[in-house]
């Protein structure tokens, strides 16, 4: 019998063996410790696990607490009966219910926007990137696909699809000279990159639109962690700041996050009425028999109501405080920044030890390490949310500093944007 052939991975894009082979052993530590895998009831905003232990969770994104809004939750509740099916599984450009087109007429109106829905971020970006590299969203040039270093995986996880339709780079965290470098030497560049990061920070949206007009550069943004927390309606951060609002500029954001409903709103400015049939055929899962389900859209419906009302400004408001009370008494690198994500810097070694010291003390804060961030900067990541009381956020503090993280007092430089 012939010797059988080995495969040799080529590792262009992905390398699970570094992935699973260094963060399993984070993963484990996390389960062993009691701060990963946990389980436990909610109630008027606590944790009760079975054991017993309750605690606050510091780590939701849902950074309104809109996802436990008495009308969020009637308004899923009401569009199930409303509609009488929760899931009418079948490609929506066969057969569909008016509930999605009902949802992206409202969502339209609020993000002043063309609105494609999809059953999450992951799927949006999935099927939107790839028909992007392909000229088939944009001016019909295949652009020089150039993915951020830090570009969430559900972005991050279509280079191998993109790759075969053009060519596909990787950059340094939001490095501008190199980008302008990529604008100069190819017809046509497409950035994709995190409108809002989720381990705290915005992309730099000005200065991307000046390369956007100087080169006709198209940016691809997953603004999902400042929909709603941020800007006039909840717009979010990139809708708030970039003046390119045509089909140079596509931004997904989810509606589970800050919306506090379920699904993703994909924002499309500039393009032709056609675009929405390309996209429900060709974008891979958003073609599929998967799709918002009626709970989700009724939800999302309330949601958007709400952020029509002065309740989404006070509650951004208190949200602000929030975010300025634990700046005012802990030290990270995001202090001073709108965003409502910091993480307490921590070592490889302590995190997870430190991640059970809070918990321990009525607090979850998810330790972070290798691939979540890079490696030697592990830490505890915290999210703010406008119904954390002032007592809540102050004994947190109390606590992290106990388990090692810098008071205020030993703040580094402030983010100034």
């Amino acid at each position: 019998m012939s010797e059988r052939k080995s495969i040799t991975p080529t590792h262009r894009y992905r390398n699970n063996d570094k992935l699973i082979g260094v963060g399993n052993t984070f993963w484990n530590m996390s389960e062993e410790h009691g701060v990963a895998g946990i389980v436990g009831d909610l109630s008027d905003g606590v944790f009760r696990m079975a054991d017993g232990h309750e605690f606050v969770n510091f780590t939701v994104c849902s950074y309104l607490d809109l996802d436990t809004h008495p009308k969020v939750i009637d308004g899923a509740v009401a569009a199930l009966r409303r509609f009488g099916v929760l899931d009418h599984c079948i490609p929506r450009t066969r057969v569909q219910t008016s509930v999605l087109l009902e949802l992206e007429e409202s969502l339209g109106e609020l993000f002043d926007a063309m609105v494609i829905s999809a059953i999450s971020t992951a799927a949006a970006s999935t099927g939107l990137l790839p028909l992007i590299a392909s000229g088939h969203l944009g001016n019909g040039t295949r652009p020089l696909m150039v993915f951020d270093k830090n570009a969430h995986v559900s972005m991050a996880n279509a280079k191998p699809n993109c790759a075969d339709e053009t060519e596909v780079v990787t950059c340094r965290h939001h490095d501008l000279d190199y980008l302008e470098d990529m604008c100069r030497t190819y017809e046509r560049v497409c950035y994709v990159v995190d409108g809002s990061d989720s381990l705290g920070g915005y992309a730099p949206v000005e200065e991307l639109a000046v390369l956007q007009d100087k080169y006709n550069m198209m940016v691809f943004y997953d603004d999902s962690h400042s929909l709603s927390a941020y800007g006039e309606r909840g717009i979010g951060y990139v809708r708030s700041h970039c003046p390119v609002r045509d089909d140079r500029t596509i931004t997904v954001a989810t509606l589970s996050k800050g919306f506090g409903a379920g699904g993703t709103a994909i924002l499309l400015d500039g393009f032709p009425k056609e675009t929405r049939r390309i996209v429900e055929r060709f974008a891979g899962p958003l073609g599929y028999s998967q799709k918002m389900n009626a709970a989700a859209v009724g939800a999302a419906l309330a949601s958007a109501e709400i952020h029509r009302t002065e309740e989404l400004t006070r509650l951004q408001g208190r949200l602000r405080a929030n975010i300025a009370l634990f700046d005012s008494l802990l030290a990270t690198e995001q202090s001073g920044s709108t965003y409502p994500i910091r993480v307490v810097p921590m070592s490889d070694e302590t995190v997870v030890e430190a991640a059970q010291r809070v918990f321990a003390a009525g607090f979850y804060t998810s330790p972070v390490f290798f691939p979540i961030v890079a490696r030697g900067t592990a830490g505890l990541r915290v999210m703010l949310r406008a119904g954390q009381t002032e007592e809540q956020i102050t004994r947190l503090c109390s606590v992290l500093v106990e388990a090692g993280a810098r008071p205020a007092d030993a703040r580094p430089e402030p983010v100034t944007r």
